[in-house]
C-alpha cells in the first residue's frame, strides 16, 4: 500500500512501472543497463477519492497527460532502485499536493504613511532630475 495521506492509500498494483535506458552520458554502463524508472498512473481508473481525481485532472502539470495519466520519469541516479524511490516520492508529492487548499488572499490597502513616503521619494527623484537639466536662457 502507498500512503498518500492519513485517509488515502493506493494499492501497489495501481501504479505501472517500466524501466528503460537513461539518456545522456555514461559510457558502456548506460548502453546496457535499464536504470531509468518510468511511473504510469491512470487517474480515472484509480481508487482515489473523486475530490483528488477532479483536482488532478484540472491541474496544469507537464507530468499529467490529456488522457488523464500521470507519467513520471526519473533518471537522476545510476541505481534503478534509487530512481524508483525518487519517482514514487514525486508521485506522492504531486497527488498529496492537490489536497492542500490554498488560503484565500485578503486584499490590503497601503497605509497613509507608506503612500506619503512613496510620493516624497518620487518628488525627491524628480527634483534631482530637474537639477541635471541644462536650462539655458535664449
Amino acid at each position: 500500500m502507498i500512503k498518500i495521506s492519513y485517509q488515502v492509500e493506493l494499492a501497489d498494483n495501481e501504479i505501472e512501472w517500466q524501466f528503460v535506458r537513461s539518456s545522456g552520458a555514461g559510457g558502456q554502463h548506460i548502453n546496457k543497463v535499464s536504470t531509468a524508472a518510468q511511473l504510469s498512473f491512470d487517474i480515472a481508473q484509480s481508487s482515489l477519492p473523486d475530490f483528488y481525481k477532479e483536482k488532478l485532472l484540472a491541474k496544469a502539470d507537464h507530468r499529467i497527460t490529456k488522457s488523464g495519466k500521470i507519467l513520471i520519469k526519473c533518471q537522476q541516479s545510476r541505481s534503478q532502485d534509487f530512481n524508483r524511490q525518487q519517482a514514487l516520492a514525486q508521485f506522492i508529492e504531486l497527488v498529496a499536493g492537490v489536497a492542500h487548499v490554498q488560503k484565500k488572499r485578503v486584499a490590503t490597502k497601503a497605509t497613509k504613511a507608506s503612500q506619503k513616503r512613496r510620493i516624497e521619494g518620487k518628488k525627491q527623484r524628480g527634483a534631482t532630475k530637474a537639477m541635471r537639466q541644462n536650462k539655458s536662457d535664449y
